[in-house]
């Protein structure tokens, strides 16, 4: 039951080989294009392979005879469908932890249903656990989700990987920033950015960015919201002013831009990923509001947790075939569950107020 690690080298797959093994899952087949990065184990349940997405050969040669192949290389716009082609043609499931709705437009699903394979998509941080969160809070507290308010924050160092990532999201279609969900469906321009924000649990005052991309879409419809709001929350001045000037720079200069920024952000600080999120509904015809705050040390170890436990459910045959996005296919409290044992995070909390009720609180104490 081998599985294998693209991109298993780098931050993210680093992690994921790491969670993995403390599963006991395995044995494991590592894989990227620098044999030089090959990490050194006493293990005879890992092995390196130098491999290149690149290469179909190459592919072909890395994922023979396994049965998940985890894709955690990028950039996830050049790779496109051509890791994913390779795992379905080797019959193995497939799990990335990016690729989103450009990826999901070139898989056909009713063909992965038809040979009895599985691709899951989104199974990271943001997208994935940042859609998995609210389904969580959503399914144990309430019958009746009205509308949800949200905050995703992060003080870490953008990878060139990453940060070519993000630029390629922000240029394209499947984000909306200032965009919100009101009366069930998407209103451009609906909400401001704001600065010198206090938000519970969030270490220093922050800039709020409003977004609404396609994963806030599929969950506003899948929880039937009536309201939404999605917010990045930036506490790092370098960072913020790399957000705002990246688009008059060339695609190198700007990737190169948020690189430096994030690193001086960083410096003498401790990395962290910080979600904020308020739900207000009903549970039994009463009115309720829930806030849940998740904290996990960084964006590789959260998104390689995710990728983690989304491997664990495709080997206990938990997710039927079909081409899925991470959060739609997960049970939410099962991955919750999952993520918590494998220690990946800091801290999960539910809490019966809002958040504008613990500000209030927080500014009366001072």
């Amino acid at each position: 039951m081998t599985i294998a690690i693209l991109g298993g080298y780098g931050d993210v797959g680093a992690a994921v080989t790491g969670y993995l093994q403390s599963l006991e899952v395995g044995p494991l087949r590592i894989g990227g294009r620098n044999a030089h990065k090959q990490p050194l184990s006493n293990s005879s349940d890992i092995s390196c392979q130098v491999v290149d997405y690149r290469d179909v050969n190459s592919l072909d040669q890395f994922v023979s005879g396994c049965k998940v192949l985890i894709n955690c290389a990028g950039p996830s716009h050049l790779i496109g469908d051509r890791v994913a082609k390779a795992a379905a043609q080797a019959g193995a499931a497939y799990i990335d932890v990016a690729g989103d709705e450009a990826l999901y437009e070139q898989l056909d699903s009713s063909y992965y249903q038809s040979r009895g394979l599985i691709a899951v998509l989104s199974a990271g941080l943001q997208p994935g656990l940042s859609s998995l969160l609210p389904r969580w809070l959503a399914e144990q507290e309430f019958s009746q989700v009205e509308s949800l308010i949200s905050y995703f924050g992060l003080r870490d160092r953008f990878t060139d990987v990453a940060a070519d990532d993000y630029l390629q999201g922000a240029n394209e279609q499947h984000s909306k920033p200032l965009a919100a969900w009101r009366n069930g469906r998407r209103v451009n321009g609906m909400l401001k950015r704001r600065s010198d924000v206090e938000l519970p649990f969030f270490p220093e005052s922050t800039t709020v960015l409003p977004y609404l991309n396609s994963e806030g879409e599929r969950l506003a419809q899948d929880l039937s919201l009536s309201d939404g709001d999605w917010y990045n929350a930036v506490s790092g001045s370098y960072i913020l002013s790399a957000f705002n000037t990246a688009h008059g720079f060339s695609r190198d200069e700007a990737r190169a831009a948020l690189c430096r920024a994030s690193e001086l952000d960083l410096a003498g600080r401790d990395p962290y990923v910080l979600m904020l999120l308020q739900l207000t509904g009903k549970y039994n015809e009463q009115e309720r509001t829930r806030t849940a705050a998740l904290r996990g040390t960084g964006n590789a170890d959260l998104t390689a947790a995710v990728a983690a436990v989304t491997t664990m459910a495709v080997l206990r045959d938990e997710i039927p075939p079909g081409c899925h996005y991470c959060a739609q296919v997960l049970p939410p409290a099962l991955a919750m569950e999952r993520m918590s044992k494998i220690g990946a995070l800091s801290f999960l909390t539910t809490l019966e107020t809002s958040i504008e009720d613990m500000v209030c609180l927080e500014e009366g104490a001072i």
